[in-house]
């Protein structure tokens, strides 16, 4: 469940002062759907607003006024061939709205700032052994400093806020993690997302971090991905989401969509839980077995430095057990694609995604529909982008399928 706050005035003791978005509060729903179908469609002409949201033509005008004015959306270039007054078609400002996102990993942290386009404009990211709640407050207070100094006084006043994407419960993975439980016992208690925001005047979200990568490919994918699909992001545990309706489902708790625990078949023939065969953890696991080193894992996904031997059969191993849990989960709700993404070089994602759409091709599919197999687009940066994305969400944009019944 996302949590939100919003403060008015800073705390002190060190706060750094910084104004909301010049945007008055949230923007109107009309407004809104209109930002989220340019964001999903690109440039749109104002006739092609009016025929998608239902709104007059008169509505339209006035809206797309508001949002020239407050800097949201910009004009192209007159689009001539037809008959009557050229088309000018209106895109996002990338510079119309900025939001952070901070990642907190079980071995790394990463602070994104972002445009309204989605871009990463600038970023800063540290690795570590397991995360402790006072360091990763620190790195975020350091790296957000660092990060919007480089920002003039307009920019500084379009931040939409700060988005968190974090495992829940922490303290319950410090077996998997291989350190102690008391390492770990801070997080029981530890109020990141208050602590962070009492520094700030912008609001700040917290969200889970396979729940945030899930939101980042509904907010940056691609515009033919089906209504509803299951994702699943490979990181040091494997998580994912439940979209329907081209919204993200996180249930009464937040936690739908925690892939991990699945009860699948290995390759032995034996039933374990997703998280033990298809997680980049074994993988650091059986490198280390085998005296080699698993940094490179953890720093970037460009210069993995990793035994072929060892990535081909955790590649197998990550597919079966991917495709006995497509399999049950198809059983339950009718998916039409399952979406593939992680903290993977892109070429092993896509031999990923090709292993598992074989994998199903083994199983005894009767009585269901073989769903497609897709990659994610969003990449590696999908749990920093979908924590920044929660401000925007929250703001700018809707997280649902569009039709003509959303105009209101």
């Amino acid at each position: 469940m996302v949590q939100t706050e919003e403060r008015d005035d800073p705390s002190g003791g060190g706060a750094v002062q910084m104004r909301g978005t010049n945007q008055s509060g949230m923007r109107a729903y009309n407004e809104k759907l209109i930002l989220t179908l340019i964001r999903r469609s690109g440039a749109l002409a104002k006739s092609d607003l009016t025929r998608l949201t239902g709104l007059s033509a008169q509505t339209i005008s006035v809206i797309m006024r508001r949002l020239e004015a407050d800097g949201l959306v910009i004009r192209g270039e007159p689009q001539r061939g037809r008959i009557g007054q050229p088309s000018i078609p209106l895109s996002l400002n990338p510079e119309g709205a900025y939001s952070l996102g901070l990642k907190i990993g079980r071995r790394s942290m990463e602070l994104v700032l972002m445009n309204f386009l989605g871009e990463v404009i600038h970023r800063s990211a540290r690795t570590h052994r397991y995360p402790k709640p006072d360091q990763a407050i620190q790195f975020a207070h350091d790296a957000i400093g660092a990060l919007i100094s480089r920002l003039n006084s307009d920019a500084l006043s379009r931040i939409a806020g700060l988005g968190i994407a974090m495992p829940f419960y922490l303290w319950n993975w410090t077996r998997a993690l291989g350190v102690p439980d008391e390492a770990m016992a801070d997080w029981r208690d530890a109020d990141i997302r208050s602590e962070i925001a009492s520094m700030y005047t912008f609001p700040v979200y917290l969200e889970n971090d396979a729940s945030s990568a899930c939101a980042a490919e509904i907010a940056f994918g691609v515009a033919n991905t089906p209504d509803d699909y299951l994702y699943f992001y490979v990181g040091y545990f494997i998580g994912g989401g439940v979209v329907l309706n081209r919204a993200l489902y996180t249930g009464p708790g937040g936690n739908s969509g925690a892939l991990g625990p699945m009860p699948v078949v290995g390759r032995d023939g034996k039933v374990c839980q997703l998280i033990e065969v298809a997680s980049l953890s074994e993988l650091e696991k059986q490198l280390a077995e085998q005296g080699l080193e698993t940094s490179s894992l953890w720093e970037g996904t460009e210069n993995w430095q990793v035994d072929a031997g060892i990535l081909d059969d955790w590649i197998a191993s990550a597919a079966a057990g991917l495709a006995h849990a497509i399999a049950s989960a198809c059983s339950l709700i009718d998916f039409s694609a399952i979406v593939v993404d992680g903290w993977l070089p892109v070429d092993v994602r896509l031999r990923l995604v090709d292993a598992i759409s074989d994998e199903l091709e083994k199983l005894d599919m009767t009585g269901l529909e073989k769903p497609e197999i897709r990659s994610g687009v969003v990449g590696a940066d999908a749990r920093a982008l979908g924590a920044a994305s929660l401000p925007l969400f929250a703001r700018f944009l809707l997280n649902q399928k569009l039709t003509n019944r959303d105009a209101a």
